[in-house]
């Protein structure tokens, strides 16, 4: 009875054993497979008492990633309408300095030096409001007029677009040679005024100017020379134009055209009186004029 119990227990053990490690097999082999299918840089040790890493869950759709909230910058506190104080500098309203400024105000004297020669003979301009013949004579003429003048600026820059300038007058000497003629110099003073075209920033500045005065010629008239000038004392008109270049607020030179009038207004004819006086003819020419200005006295224009 005993031996077929022991005998029994035995049967029934060596299933439970067999089982047993046929299981302990599985379970290694499982093991060895996964631990084969994870590479060595998939590999991932945890060390006790790390916080665990969260889980990467997989999803059909791109990753999205949720932006950080954006700090206000240093210096603005917590106020949120500190920001809308800061506003961006306004250029585009903001003209440069114009240098003009310097060179065209208000009592700045200058000194002009301008010689001209003037070959081209025309009819007075003003015979046709006069009732005289619009025509020229046979005698021609060529004047060579040297001026040297004070140039007095009576304003500042003004008057807006193409008229934008200021006004001078002129103070003028002129020591004239005639060296095609039958005289050979004159002498006058003359005063007049001028007009600056100045746009802002511009080196070049047009002009227009005219002068009226009296003057000495040694006239030939009298003499027997026919269309010469009939007396010494005769009157003067000068009319430019042209264009100033500033190398600086105390240099600049000019060039332009000229037109020069001398007449003595009649004085000389007989006006109707016989054997009384000579017909004076007078003489008109124009051509080119060059100059050069140069400041009097070194200073900055005061600020208005």
């Amino acid at each position: 009875m005993y031996a077929s119990n022991r005998v029994a227990a035995l049967a029934l053990f060596a299933p439970l054993c067999a089982l047993s490690a046929f299981s302990q097999i599985s379970v290694n082999s499982v093991d060895q497979d996964a631990t084969a299918l994870v590479s060595p840089e998939e590999e991932i040790s945890v060390v006790p008492g790390s916080p665990s890493l969260p889980a990467i869950t997989e999803t059909a759709g791109p990753v999205q990633v949720t932006p950080e909230p954006q700090k206000a910058p240093e210096g603005l506190g917590d106020d949120p309408g500190a920001g809308a104080k800061i506003q961006p500098s306004d250029t585009k309203g903001s003209q440069p300095a114009d240098f003009n400024q310097e060179i065209y105000y208000r009592n700045k004297l200058e000194f002009s030096l301008n010689a001209g020669w003037l070959p081209i003979n025309i009819p007075f301009p003003l015979d046709i409001f006069v009732g005289d013949a619009y025509n020229t004579y046979p005698l021609k003429y060529t004047l060579v007029p040297i001026f040297a003048s004070l140039r007095w600026q009576i304003d500042s820059v003004g008057s807006p677009w193409i008229l934008r300038g200021n006004w001078d007058m002129t103070f003028t000497g002129s020591v004239t040679a005639i060296p095609r003629g039958p005289e050979s110099r004159y002498f006058s003073y003359l005063m007049g005024i001028r007009r600056n075209f100045v746009q802002r920033n511009w080196r070049v500045a047009p002009y227009f100017d005219v002068r009226l005065g009296v003057g000495n010629i040694d006239a030939k008239g009298p003499q027997g020379v026919r269309y010469a000038q009939g007396q010494d004392l005769t009157f003067t008109i000068n009319i430019g134009s042209g264009v100033r270049y500033n190398f600086s607020p105390s240099c600049a030179i000019s060039a332009g055209l000229n037109f020069m009038h001398i007449s003595n207004l009649d004085l000389s004819e007989s006006n109707g009186k016989p054997n009384w006086g000579v017909t004076n003819y007078g003489i008109n020419v124009y051509g080119p004029m060059v100059g050069i200005e140069v400041q009097l006295h070194r200073h900055r224009r005061h600020s208005e």
